[in-house]
């Protein structure tokens, strides 16, 4: 089969296309054909030797965790009704998710639903059970002000769905005119470009916030904690700006998003994830897709922000968007 190895930790260049042995499921397990493999940041902290939490993978590896597709064979213990079943599987701590061929434990793996193809379907497993773990801690009420931030991201755009969901006025902050489009089409009442020289400006004139919902940190996490009203809360699920802020306000708590309030209950997130996306009300927006050959093409369109929606790689098909 092909799939992409890495055999030393570096910038996405050392992400490569190579032809290696088919995978075999053991006991319990299930082989995918895979048709989509979701691209996350952290896969790229993973490849540049930073893996967070724990120490980095032993190379040569292939990257990625997240897959969709057909099931192509099945080890010993496994019947033969999963044969030629549509699933769609998070590999867990393991990797091996950028490939042709994946190998999972069947209790791991899910049906796609019908209404959800494989790209959708491998967004909504993966960073659609973390937007399900946010939402749940936000608590969103309709009279809430809520600002999401990075708001035309995979993970962006399924909270501003959340929020409208709930009946809540939401503030999505993006880069550039083309993320904006993305927030409004996803829920955004209104949108502000972080990157323009006027955004604080812009943020006073919208209602005072009772809710952020930040992945970001830095100064555009402390001025939305500014903006946040006595009894406000901010829910925190990352810092991609690199810079982990200290906020001491008791009257304006932080909620953490934890690896134990993901981790304990990743069955539950993922099933609510899989059936809101199949509802409509959590769907995810794959706006980036690339060939597999062109992972290293996926990894900088992350790194350098040029991406929109969930970033995925499909095995078949050319060109990207």
């Amino acid at each position: 089969m092909r799939a992409i190895r890495q055999h030393e930790f570096g910038p996405p260049e050392v992400l490569r296309l190579e032809e290696v042995p088919d995978p075999e499921p053991g006991p319990g397990e299930i082989r995918i054909a895979v048709e989509a493999a979701g691209v996350h940041r952290v896969d790229t902290m993973i490849r540049a030797g930073a893996a967070p939490g724990g120490p980095p993978p032993t190379l040569p590896m292939t990257p990625g965790r997240e897959v969709a597709g057909v099931v192509d064979r099945v080890g010993p213990g496994v019947g033969a009704e999963w044969l030629t079943r549509r699933v769609v599987a998070h590999l867990g701590p393991a990797n091996g998710g950028y490939a042709e061929l994946a190998v999972v434990a069947a209790a791991r793996a899910y049906p796609v639903p019908d209404a959800l193809d494989a790209a959708t379907a491998v967004a909504a497993i993966g960073t659609g059970r973390t937007a399900v773990a946010i939402l749940d801690l936000a608590a969103i009420q309709p009279t809430d002000v809520v600002a999401v931030t990075s708001a035309a991201g995979g993970l962006g755009v399924l909270l501003l769905q959340g929020a409208r969901h709930a009946g809540a006025r939401a503030i999505g902050l993006a880069g550039g005119p083309a993320k904006l489009a993305v927030a409004a089409r996803f829920g955004a009442t209104s949108g502000i470009d972080y990157r323009a020289p006027d955004w604080r400006d812009r943020l006073a004139d919208e209602p005072p916030l009772t809710l952020v919902l930040d992945g970001v940190g830095g100064e555009v996490g402390r001025v939305l904690y500014d903006r946040l009203v006595p009894g406000g809360r901010l829910v925190r699920y990352g810092w991609s700006s690199g810079e982990q802020n200290t906020y001491d306000d008791p009257k304006r708590p932080v909620i953490d998003l934890l690896g134990s309030t993901v981790m304990d209950r990743l069955a539950e997130l993922e099933q609510r994830a899989l059936a809101a996306a199949a509802d409509g009300w959590l769907r995810p927006y794959v706006g980036s897709i690339f060939p597999l050959a062109d992972a290293a093409a996926a990894h900088r369109a992350i790194e350098t922000r040029a991406s929109l929606g969930k970033v995925v790689l499909v095995t078949s098909g050319e060109g990207s968007r």
